[in-house]
């Protein structure tokens, strides 16, 4: 019997073998921990963070909007950049509850993927 964080890993690593980010189109990376909210950009060919924003430091409010909020940071963080277009990735975790809201509150700031 697998725990949840080992299966985690698992779906992890398959996605992860199919998805990868570039230059033009780099990765955008989220994970969750039971507090807090962390996204980052990545441009996997040279394994840099082109730019990051948590949930770190930010007023008490629910998680979910905690979430929507990172979302709108990391978007802004990411035009300022220069950076259009990513490719979504989900880190193991189901597209549901504040991965969710992550990903909506960054299109609505302007990303595209």
């Amino acid at each position: 019997m697998t725990t949840k964080i080992e299966r985690r890993i698992k779906i992890k690593y398959r996605v992860r073998n199919k998805i990868s980010g570039t230059a033009e189109r780099p990765r955008m990376s989220v994970f969750r921990s039971n507090k807090q909210i962390y996204v980052q950009i990545i441009n996997d060919l040279t394994g840099t963070t082109l730019c990051a924003a948590s949930s770190l430091g930010m007023d008490a409010c629910p998680k979910k909007e905690q979430a929507a909020k990172v979302g709108e940071l990391i978007a802004k963080k990411a035009l300022e950049a220069g950076i259009t277009t990513v490719v979504f990735d989900r880190n193991g975790y189901l597209y549901h509850g504040r991965v969710k809201e992550v990903a909506d509150a960054a299109r609505n700031g302007g990303l595209k993927f």
